[in-house]
């Protein structure tokens, strides 16, 4: 099969596509042919080991000192299930399926083998596989902050990178939840969160903006802190006297095989949907990790294997 492996930690160049064996799943796993996955930030982290000394050292220690001891990147995909091991019990081969593993990564292949204990669920009917692989990494990281900040109907919230993955997904979960959504984003990006349900899209390059008066009940930091900006500090006196704040930064998000059907269900639905920037094959792997580093991406950057058609 045809993979992209990860060399050595360092720039997109170290990304370089291989054949490789076929791999065969175990008691517990599922082998599912990959028609699409997505190039997140969080691949591009662990490529680049791009991060303070700290946090280099112990992903170095967690995977791999001098590169991924899983050499093929990759934790979200859409596809199909080829075979299953004999224990499982909750999917079946044929099953058009979507998901997410950030343990033992593998998506950037023809095939991967993935525990059946990992989310995973069928794929919602009503969108392609390319949409389907945009989903899972921003849709279950917004919805466990937003869970997490026990965020309820008529509650005004501020969503600070409103326009990356994670950040189009929880403008739509918010107004879901039927909250009131303010969306910070650059200039090229406003007319999308708009569309996405903000009631307010502020323009975070604007050096003429106003102190926002507004007080919030929840501030959503979908960037995390290695991005600054002037406005994140200026935004945060504005949260409200009980008010909570959260970043991306915060913590290990649990994922879990239910709130992956439960973003399955609101698609279905036509509550949420993928937002994709741009989709590459599997040869331009490189020149996906590229854009993806610039930090200007709107929603997803997917890497399609196979067409729907094929």
């Amino acid at each position: 099969m045809k993979a992209i492996i990860c060399t050595k930690y360092g720039a997109p160049e170290v990304l370089q596509l291989i054949d490789t064996g076929k791999p065969v799943a175990g008691n517990n796993e599922v082998l599912i042919k990959v028609k699409a996955t997505s190039v997140t930030a969080s691949d591009c982290i662990i490529r680049s080991l791009n991060v303070p000394f700290v946090l280099k050292m112990i992903i170095r220690i967690v995977i791999g000192f001098t590169k991924p001891r899983n050499p093929i990147l990759g934790m979200s995909l859409s596809g199909v299930v080829e075979t299953i091991g004999s224990r499982v019990t909750n999917l079946k081969t044929g099953d058009e399926v979507f998901g997410f593993n950030r343990f033992e990564f593998g998506t950037y292949a023809e095939y991967v083998c993935w525990p059946a204990s990992r989310p995973i669920y069928l794929k919602p009917s009503n969108i392609s596989s390319q949409e389907a692989a945009a989903i899972p990494f921003g849709g279950l990281m917004a919805l466990h902050f937003l869970r997490k900040a026990r965020l309820s109907s008529g509650q005004k919230i501020l969503i600070y990178g409103a326009s990356g993955a994670i950040g189009t997904a929880a403008v739509q979960l918010a107004r879901h939840f039927g909250a009131h959504v303010t969306g910070v984003c650059g200039t090229q990006n406003l007319e999308l969160v708009s569309s996405l349900g903000a009631e307010r899209v502020i323009d975070y390059t604007d050096e003429n903006v106003p102190t926002v008066a507004d007080t919030f009940d929840v501030i959503f930091d979908a960037v995390g802190r290695r991005k600054h900006s002037p406005f994140k500090a200026l935004y945060k006196k504005s949260l409200s006297q009980n008010g909570k704040y959260l970043s991306v930064d915060d913590g290990t998000p649990k994922m879990r095989t239910e709130d992956l059907q439960y973003l399955a269900n609101l698609v279905e639905c036509g509550h949420i949907k993928a937002v994709i920037d741009r989709c590459y094959p599997l040869e331009k792997m490189v020149d996906a990790h590229r854009y993806v580093d610039k930090g200007h991406k709107k929603g997803a950057v997917v890497v399609s294997l196979v067409n729907d058609d094929d």
